[in-house]
């Protein structure tokens, strides 16, 4: 029995988690495909569908999932939803960067959502901070197993 996951693009291995926060990234993914609109991109791994370790990563779709998901949290004002994405997101911007992709949402300028808007006591609440999920990312990094 294996007591980790894989996370792969053909035969590299970008991500190689024990098996609790593998599969809460999986069914986090899953969650969030609504939210984005777009499939995860997370599939069936190299041993076929009869492996529940091992996932396939489409590079294409998930970062296009994942420059979604980043897109929503930095156009978003509302602190709760972007609270609930970050841990999710930061951990997908590695496995993209890893992959040798990038998310282009982390670079542009944001425009304002109307979407789970923020209204507090004195108006509109703030964009996330620019950095933010780059320096989370960064954190990520250094203590996910290749």
């Amino acid at each position: 029995m294996l007591m980790s996951q894989y996370f792969d693009v053909g035969e590299q291995t970008l991500w190689n988690p024990s098996n609790g926060p593998g599969r809460l990234f999986v069914d986090m993914a899953k969650a969030l495909e609504p939210v984005a609109g777009l499939p995860s991109g997370i599939g069936v791994g190299r041993w076929g569908p009869g492996d529940p370790d091992c996932h396939g990563i489409d590079l294409a779709a998930f970062t296009t999932f994942t420059d979604a998901l980043a897109r929503r949290y930095r156009e978003s004002n509302h602190l709760i939803m972007r609270s609930l994405m970050e841990g999710f997101i930061a951990t997908a911007i590695v496995l993209v960067e890893r992959g040798g992709a990038r998310v282009p949402a982390l670079s542009e300028q944001p425009k304002t959502s109307t979407e789970d808007v923020q209204i507090g006591p004195t108006g509109p609440a703030a964009q996330a901070d620019p950095d933010r999920l780059a320096e989370l990312a960064a954190e990520h990094s250094a203590a996910m197993a290749w």
